[in-house]
């Protein structure tokens, strides 16, 4: 199974165009984040989870050029606002594209999209099949997902296991119930803000706590704001098995 990292940044902390700061004049491109997202490759299948404002770049950046289905983790816009530009795939592939999430961020989408929901539908616009995702895993094209409830500040968002992967964004809380079924994970994907305490996002310090806590072999750290510091920067400080992602990289997993 590989893992393709669309992007490994956040709307949070965004800078404004005339920051100075060292990570936005950085000439290191893994300081160069777009909103997270990532491409899951196997057996000729692809996944993404979420689609944020930057989805259409990332995907042609990644040169993704098939969709199986699209996942979202929770229904804030740097994670759906992109989920307009699934219409290419529809028009390439002569295909509605299979969306899977919870009731409540259906209920977002209808409110965000509604053309795409209405009996009349302008021609061209996403033809899409809603799927709900419940708390008990579910199949596509072969491939088991496990949805895990983790906490935004008090919004529920979706993590997903695949297989021995697990990927959690947007989260400062997990249940001890929800960690038993990350534990065993051979790599977990988990959010790292920043190095200050946050709301609704696990810092730095957090994070590794979690991480040590459920003993995955790698751990990689996404959802970064520039507050976090330069990538170069950053990794020194990590335990050997832990990583900073950035956005392009590309890691397979059992």
């Amino acid at each position: 199974m590989k893992i393709t990292f669309l992007g490994t940044g956040t709307s949070q902390g965004v800078p404004v165009i005339a920051c100075t700061c060292a990570v936005c004049l950085s000439t290191d491109e893994r300081d160069k984040r777009l909103r997270t997202s990532i491409h899951i490759e196997h057996k000729g299948s692809s996944f993404v989870i979420d689609s944020g404002p930057d989805f259409r770049q990332q995907m042609l950046r990644a040169k993704v050029k098939d969709l199986t289905a699209l996942l979202f983790t929770h229904e804030h816009k740097d994670h759906v606002a992109g989920m307009d530009d699934i219409r290419a795939f529809n028009y390439v592939l002569n295909k509605k594209i299979d969306i899977y999430c919870t009731l409540r961020v259906q209920e977002a989408l209808v409110r965000e999209f509604p053309y795409v929901f209405h009996d009349f539908k302008y021609p061209g616009v996403p033809e899409i099949n809603l799927h709900t995702v419940e708390d008990q895993p579910f199949m596509i094209e072969g491939l088991q997902f496990t949805p895990i409830e983790v906490i935004h500040y008090k919004l529920p968002v979706t993590a997903y296991r695949i297989h021995d992967f697990t990927y959690i964004t947007d989260a400062n809380f997990i249940s001890d119930k929800e960690k038993e079924k990350i534990k065993g994970s051979e790599v977990i994907v988990i959010n790292a803000l920043r190095r200050e305490e946050h709301v609704s996002h696990f810092n730095l310090k957090e994070a590794l706590e979690v991480i040590k806590e459920l003993k995955p072999a790698k751990a990689y750290l996404t959802h970064i704001s520039h507050q976090l510091g330069k990538h170069e920067d950053v990794q020194k400080e990590l335990p050997d098995n832990v990583f900073l992602a950035y956005d392009g990289l590309e890691i397979e997993v059992s």
